[in-house]
Formats: C-alpha cells, sequence, structure tokens
C-alpha cells in the first residue's frame, strides 16, 4: 500500500537537497505521475508536503478544490505577462474616451453660457408693470401664451447705417401680438399699425416721470415709455394679458435670415427703393438678411406705399422664414439652429420669463409641431381715422371679436384678400363690408384693404400669390 502511495504522489524529495527545492533539469513531476488513477486506501492519506505537489486524489472532494486552484509553472508566467500586456491598453482607452467626454461637455457648455449670455434682460419693465399690476387684464386660458413682438427702428449703435442717429430715441417700426394656443397646434400673429390711434395710458419714462394718459399714435407708447407702456396699451386696447415680450432690433432679423440661407421671394415688378437701400429685379429669387431686411422695411415705392401694405408683406416674409425653418429641419437640428439661436439672441431683449436659452429652446420646441398652414399672420381690421386719413383706427365690432377669439383661445380662420374680395361678390357684400357681414359706414377711400380677417399662413407660396 505504501508503494501505491509513493508512486502516485510522484518521485520523493531529494534528501541531499532543502525541503522544497527541485533539481535543477529534473520536473516537478515524473512522467506518468498524472495519468495514475490509483486511489489511497482509506486512512492512508499521502503525507501533507507531497500533497501539495501532487495532482492524484482528484476524486476526492479535497483533492477538486486544490487541483482547480493548482496552477503549472508554465502557465503562471504565460498567463500573467498576457494580463498585463492588456491592461496598459485598456487603461488608454478608458482615459481616451473620457477625455473626449469632458471636452464635448465643455463646449456644449461653452455653446450654452455663450447663448445665454447674448441675451439682454428687461427688468425694468417687469418693475414697471408691477406697479400697474391691477390695472392689468386677468388670465383666461393659463396655457395659452400671448407675447408682444416689438421691431425696434432706433438708430443708434450698430443700426446707424439705416438711418439718422437721434440720440437712442425709438418708436416701435413692428409690433405683433402673438397667440399661441394652449394645446399648440395653432398660432395666430396680429400685426398692429404704427399709426392706430388708441388711447396711451399714464407710463412713467426712463427719468422716472410720469406721463399723461392721451389719445395718440400707437407707437408713441414705445417712444414715451419703453416696452412697458406698449404693453399696456395693448393690454388695453385688447384687454388680452400679455405674458413675454421681445424687443428685437434690425442686425436680430437680418442675422436670422442669413443664418437659414436666404428666403426666396418672388417679385412682379424690379425694386428700386434707395431710403431701403433695396434693389431688386423681376422674378424669383432669394433675399439674404441685408436684402430682407429692405424688402420688409420698403414702402413708398412698392404697391400703395401704405403701412398696411407694408405690414401684409412683412406677414408673407415671416411666414415664409417660418416655412423655410421648418422644411429644413432647422428646428430639430441642433448644429442648424445653433446659428440662427446665435444671431436671435445677439439683438433680443426680453423679460426675464424668456431669458434664458432654456426658456426660449422650450418655446420653440412647442411650436415645432404647429402645422405651418395653421401659423397665421394677419392685420387688426382697421380703416383710415376719420379725422386724420393719414391715421388709422379700429373698425368695430370686427376688431372686438378678434380680441375675443384670442382672448378665449378660440380658433381665427384668414384667407387671402382676393379670396375673401371674391366671396363677397358671390355673395352679393359690398366690398366695405366686415367679416360678418356687416358693411362698414366709412365712406372713404382707404390706402388699404378693407378691414376683414384678411391674411396669409406659413404654408402659402409667396411665389404663387
Amino acid at each position: 500500500m505504501d508503494a501505491d502511495v509513493t508512486d502516485s504522489a510522484g518521485t520523493p524529495a531529494d534528501p541531499d537537497l532543502p525541503a522544497g527545492e527541485t533539481p535543477q533539469g529534473r520536473s516537478q513531476e515524473e512522467p506518468g505521475a498524472t495519468d495514475s488513477k490509483e486511489e489511497p486506501e482509506p486512512g492512508n492519506d499521502a503525507p501533507q508536503g507531497e500533497a501539495a505537489d501532487t495532482d492524484s486524489g482528484t476524486d476526492s472532494d479535497d483533492g477538486e478544490s486544490r487541483a482547480a486552484g493548482a496552477q503549472t509553472w508554465a502557465d503562471q508566467p504565460k498567463d500573467g505577462s498576457a494580463s498585463r500586456r492588456k491592461r496598459p491598453w485598456l487603461r488608454w482607452a478608458a482615459l481616451g474616451a473620457s477625455f473626449l467626454v469632458m471636452i464635448s461637455a465643455g463646449a456644449g457648455w461653452w455653446l450654452y453660457k455663450k447663448l445665454d449670455g447674448n441675451i439682454t434682460t428687461d427688468t425694468g419693465a417687469a418693475a414697471e408693470l408691477k406697479v400697474y399690476e391691477k390695472e392689468r387684464p386677468t388670465p383666461v386660458v393659463m396655457d395659452a401664451q400671448n407675447i408682444l413682438l416689438i421691431g425696434s427702428d432706433s438708430r443708434s449703435g450698430d443700426n446707424r447705417e439705416y438711418g439718422r442717429d437721434d440720440g437712442g430715441s425709438q418708436r416701435s417700426d413692428t409690433t405683433i401680438l402673438l397667440h399661441l394656443a394652449a394645446d399648440r397646434k395653432s398660432a395666430t400673429a396680429v400685426s398692429l399699425p404704427r399709426d392706430l390711434m388708441v388711447e396711451v395710458p399714464k407710463c412713467r419714462t426712463g427719468g422716472g416721470k410720469e406721463t399723461r394718459e392721451q389719445f395718440a399714435q400707437f407707437n408713441s407708447a414705445f417712444e414715451l415709455g419703453g416696452t412697458a407702456c406698449t404693453i399696456r396699451t395693448v393690454e388695453r386696447l385688447t384687454g388680452i394679458r400679455i405674458d413675454h415680450h421681445m424687443v428685437v432690433d434690425f442686425n436680430g432679423f437680418k442675422g436670422m435670415v442669413d443664418a437659414v440661407d436666404g428666403v426666396e421671394i418672388c417679385l412682379k415688378e424690379p425694386i428700386d427703393d434707395k431710403d431701403a437701400r433695396l434693389e431688386l429685379p423681376a422674378g424669383r429669387q432669394t433675399l439674404n438678411g441685408e436684402e430682407a431686411l429692405g424688402y420688409v422695411r420698403a414702402r413708398k415705392t412698392l404697391g400703395d406705399g401704405s403701412d398696411t401694405e407694408r405690414m401684409e408683406r412683412q406677414q408673407k416674409f415671416l411666414g415664409a422664414l417660418v416655412n423655410k425653418m421648418q422644411s429644413n429641419g432647422v428646428l430639430l437640428n441642433p448644429t442648424r439652429l445653433y446659428p440662427v439661436l446665435d444671431a436671435a439672441t445677439k439683438s433680443l431683449t426680453t423679460d426675464p420669463g424668456l431669458n434664458s436659452l432654456r426658456d426660449l429652446y422650450d418655446l420653440v420646441r412647442s411650436m415645432r409641431d404647429v402645422p405651418t398652414d395653421q401659423v397665421q399672420f394677419l392685420t387688426v381690421p382697421r380703416q383710415p381715422y376719420r379725422q386724420n386719413t393719414n391715421r388709422d383706427e379700429l373698425v368695430e365690432p370686427d376688431a372686438s371679436e378678434l380680441f375675443k377669439q384670442l382672448r378665449e383661445d378660440k380658433p381665427v380662420a384668414v384667407v387671402p384678400a382676393d379670396e375673401l374680395k371674391d366671396a363677397k361678390k358671390d355673395t352679393g357684400e359690398g366690398e366695405g363690408a366686415g367679416q360678418d357681414g356687416k358693411p362698414d359706414d366709412t365712406g372713404s377711400e382707404s390706402p388699404t384693404p378693407a378691414p376683414t380677417y384678411s391674411g396669409s399662413s406659413a404654408a402659402d407660396d409667396l411665389c404663387e400669390q
């Protein structure tokens, strides 16, 4: 029985060597030792020192655990060196990926802060509106949004090239009341004529003085008391609570047009307007930012020279701009949206509720699913002012009905002016009839189309009209 155990365990240790050492050139295990299948008899286990160096006993529980953890001298350095060779590459790959993530995050944060820093916050208007809070209308539909867009005609600073700098005084060249439906399925932009005669409330001037309440031209409110006075004038006129406002100057408009690579229009006749610094041939063409600005500002050399006709041209151009942004996927593509936001924010002044990139992005995102045919533009029903035909006045009850629709977040339908005229002829209505079929009683020739809900949508093709 002892012989069997010795053969199974392998060659005994050399008595001339220290315990645990193997003579040079001798294998740790003799050939054939690992093939031995003999088992020791019960009660006759191999000595402790020999059992650690043997592969015998593989059928026993204790032997299995030892054999599983054992590793030959030939295998150990091979596995260890391969592991050491792989680990540095993995570490470098992980470090590289982490570095790229940090760079991307840093660049994204820098771009965000840059756009955020472009926006100017109008804290003065917010403070002024708080003073007159009790006079302001109460919101009727909470989820709807009413935003007042004001185009400044200031000639100071970068806008000096468009006219004489009169010491920084300015009037609102264009004012649009933008109503976003609560369900965000429609957007209605109503232009308010700058020559409209309205009740301007008492307002505080930049020097802290209070102006008197007066019946005056609409755009004088901006000159007298700035944005807050304009907002309060619009709220008194319409009964609609203004939630936010934006003031955009000429350069902001130019930059947005250039950021979408221009907007296409069609001209029936060539334009040569020195005041607007615009010279264009007839036909289909794409306007860059500078040309687009001249096109929407031109007045005396286009059409009948009226401000209302200019507003209609502005509305159609803005519709084409919206259509270009949606059809080219600008609103869904951060790479293409960035230059648009950069151009807009550089010349944008907003209330504190819209003074961050996050606020503006949320606003744009809420509008990106509005169908272009439901982005509508119209001018408030107006007619020549009875005491001065160079000024405008509202047509009632048409104007009040329009304001009520918007205030209660009800849909407003607009159709092209020529279609509306044809419809009136078919129904036997006069050219001076209002939208509800009731004739107005102005009895005077209007320099602009009759006061109706005629208008356009962003889906209209400017070259098919």
